[in-house]
């Protein structure tokens, strides 16, 4: 997103993460995605792409003197507690010692519910205009909402809730979210 609002055009290649092709592998041994290269420059954390494309380009003014503290703890706390929460709601089979209602819970009252009061106040995460907080912290509660979309419902998280949707039905998410066909390596693939 951050990327197509910084009008920055780039190449969409979808991977196989069981097919990791060679040309990835060799720019980012480490083999996740995302992974952005730019000429020499190489980038494999979305909020690093993120940052690098508002360097270029952020008509809006997503990241501030103003906010940019704020903006980037909440993203840490949200790339850090709560994914760590999400994964192990969305994959709880993996988890065999984790009690699903204690994460549900630790999730609601540590990430969730403070969300939902500062949207209760403010149209987005950090006041009235969208920000990379919004943009960061989205997919997340997206994903974990997705398991359950009763869930924020029950548990009063209305504000939460429109922002998400609001999120959701964005020109910006709109024109980004495709799916892509599979990318093939042509110099991975066997004669």
């Amino acid at each position: 997103m951050a990327l197509a609002y910084a009008g920055i055009p780039v190449e969409i290649r979808e991977i196989s993460l069981r097919e990791k092709p060679l040309s990835m592998l060799a720019i980012s041994p480490k083999g996740t995605v995302p992974v952005l290269q730019y000429k020499d420059l190489v980038l494999e954390q979305s909020l690093d792409i993120m940052k690098w494309a508002l360097s270029q380009h952020d008509p809006d003014d997503w990241i501030t003197d103003e906010n940019s503290a704020k903006a980037i703890a909440l993203i840490n706390a949200n790339d850090g507690p709560f994914k760590k929460l999400l994964d192990q709601y969305k994959y709880s089979e993996k988890f065999p010692n984790i009690n699903v209602a204690d994460v549900l819970e630790e999730a609601l009252e540590k990430h969730l519910r403070p969300l939902n009061v500062q949207l209760s106040e403010t149209k987005f995460v950090l006041g009235p205009d969208l920000s990379i907080a919004d943009v960061a912290i989205f997919p997340f509660i997206r994903q974990f909402h997705m398991i359950d979309e009763g869930f924020f419902s029950l548990n009063q998280l209305d504000a939460l809730k429109w922002w998400l949707n609001g999120c959701i039905e964005s020109k910006l998410f709109l024109s980004v979210m495709q799916k892509y066909p599979v990318w093939h390596d042509v110099s991975s693939e066997k004669s």
